[in-house]
């Protein structure tokens, strides 16, 4: 089984950066797309951004284009997520997920097609 583990969140302000890390064992990246959601209370867990198993592609929700960036290191099985230009509405728990053979985009942005999830890391931001 594919194990993650999310780091990086914390309290930041208004226009302030963050980068957040999903760490993987037990399998390498090389057969699952990987992505990125958040959930803030009260909230249903919604898409932020996603590469396709093959790590060829990218996608990322409206709310967040030109602001985060989804990136990975395969010799260290991790994703990262860079959040500039924050927002209060950015804040939530973050989760990082990994879905074997997902590649279509209407799969990657749905929670469904992915497999396995860290357990998240809040990240908060203040006016």
């Amino acid at each position: 089984q594919v194990q993650l583990v999310e780091s990086g969140g914390g309290l930041v302000q208004a226009g302030g950066s963050l980068r957040l890390s999903c760490a993987a064992s037990g399998r390498t990246f090389s057969g699952y797309a990987m992505g990125w959601f958040r959930q803030a209370p009260g909230k249903e867990r919604e898409f932020v951004a996603a590469f396709s198993w093959s790590g060829g592609s990218t996608y990322y929700a409206d709310s967040v284009k030109g602001r985060f960036t989804i990136s990975r290191d395969n010799a260290k099985n991790t994703v990262y997520l860079q959040m500039n230009s924050l927002k209060p509405v950015d804040t939530a728990v973050y989760y990082c997920a990994a879905g074997y053979r997902t590649s279509n985009f209407a799969q990657l942005m749905d929670r469904r097609g992915y497999n396995y999830w860290g357990q998240g890391t809040q990240v908060t931001v203040s006016s």
